[in-house]
């Protein structure tokens, strides 16, 4: 297959363009997925496009100036120095006054969607056997108290939702196999969003999230909201039962309705048109069943960028809570370790305003020989510790399956 780079607005695959034939063979994607080297590389899949990044030509400053106002100068800089179809790829983390690990790569590769090669379907490796230290932070008993705090407090009514999360630190007794564990992502579900970025110094982010924030593609805009959960069974009747009773349950449909609503105005300002669907329908991942409402639209103005829409969309009512403001507080207050990158977005955007933002959920930071894993439950008023402590568990099986953990040892 070609191998495209960030030096040419033809180049196959490019953003904007669906990929030529050439690109259309047999192994594209997962030729991209094989190249994957940590510390050297980007990578960021989704169910558009495959896309690996290598060396970094210019990195998005820090400083006080708004987001998009930096990553645009960045590229128009790449621009003016010659680089003819600059990329900027990377995370963004919850606190939006912390450092973005945002940069413009040397080269950028793309291919088709994973779910479209068929080597996609071939079974990754199995983990390594290795031996686990398991810390939950907080402990399970501690995050139910907290869900029940906050609980009491909406019964009190000083906000309607909060997202409340915990962390599991899984350490190692050898060197963590970062490309084997992307393998295992990425084929567990294909036709998701998987990626692997830098995320700080010495720091490396991989997931596999199921929810879109926004993408754009010249004037066409679609977010895909996800709220209200259930586990997947294993057992085909049990899970088709559980995906029925999530489609009925009054206090998901709330809680997705409440994300979708704020989803709806925060895209209004940007949209010519604005398709919002009235029910939600259903996602699923190899772990969990969501609520999913798909909306699209068009946008009033195209110099308007896809990182400019995740920014007003960030952070939803899904990660948050709502107030955004009084959610926030809780969080800090409730919840005991800083969420980095978490509930963020990662993802990549062009010059031309074209881009793929996904919100940073099914994740987990390497470091060293830690994997620190992270997930959250939406917690309202009609919420129970030991249900939210049970959701958290279930999303916590991505990486743990992943890793070769045994999901007891994680302190359920």
């Amino acid at each position: 297959m070609p191998a495209p780079t960030s030096g040419g607005p033809a180049a196959p695959g490019a953003p904007g363009h669906r990929p030529t034939a050439a690109a259309d063979t047999v192994g594209a994607a997962t030729s991209l997925l094989d190249a994957y080297e940590p510390g050297r590389a980007r990578f960021f899949a989704s169910p558009t496009r495959t896309l690996l990044a290598h060396g970094v030509r210019a990195e998005v400053p820090h400083g006080t100036a708004p987001l998009v106002q930096r990553v645009t100068e960045t590229l128009d800089a790449q621009l003016l120095a010659g680089n003819q179809a600059p990329v900027v790829i990377g995370a963004v983390p919850f606190d939006p006054t912390a450092p973005a690990a945002l940069a413009v790569p040397e080269a950028v590769r793309w291919a088709p969607p994973l779910a479209e090669d068929p080597l996609i379907a071939l079974p990754a490796a199995a983990p390594a056997l290795a031996c686990w230290d398991i810390r939950p932070v907080p402990e399970p008993a501690v995050y139910g108290a907290a869900v029940a705090e906050a609980v009491r407090r909406m019964k009190r009514g000083d906000f309607s939702k909060v997202v409340l999360a915990r962390t599991l630190e899984l350490s190692s007794d050898r060197e963590l196999d970062l490309p084997a564990l992307l393998q295992r992502l990425a084929r567990r579900d294909p036709s998701g969003y998987t990626f692997a970025v830098p995320s700080a110094p010495g720091r490396t982010l991989l997931g596999a999230s199921p929810e879109l924030l926004v993408a754009r593609r010249g004037r066409t805009l679609v977010a895909n909201p996800l709220a209200g959960s259930t586990p997947r069974s294993a057992d085909l009747a049990e899970d088709v039962r559980r995906a029925a009773a999530l489609l009925q349950s009054e206090k998901d449909l709330h809680e997705h309705a409440v994300v979708v609503d704020a989803v709806r105005e925060a895209l209004a300002p940007f949209a010519r048109t604005l398709d919002v669907p009235a029910r939600p329908t259903l996602v699923r991942t190899a772990a969990m069943w969501h609520l999913s409402t798909t909306v699209t639209g068009e946008l009033a103005d195209p110099a308007v960028s896809a990182l400019e829409l995740a920014s007003a969309l960030q952070p939803t009512p899904a990660v948050c809570g709502t107030p955004t403001d009084v959610a926030r507080d809780v969080i800090n207050e409730l919840e005991p370790f800083d969420r980095g990158a978490y509930t963020g977005m990662v993802g990549w955007g062009d010059a031309r305003g074209d881009g793929e933002w996904v919100v940073t959920i099914r994740c987990a930071e390497a470091e060293g020989r830690t994997l620190r894993l992270f997930a959250g439950a939406g917690v309202v008023e009609q919420s129970s510790p030991e249900a939210e402590t049970a959701e958290t568990g279930a999303k916590f099986r991505t990486f743990l399956d992943a890793v070769g953990a045994d999901q007891q040892e994680a302190g359920r």
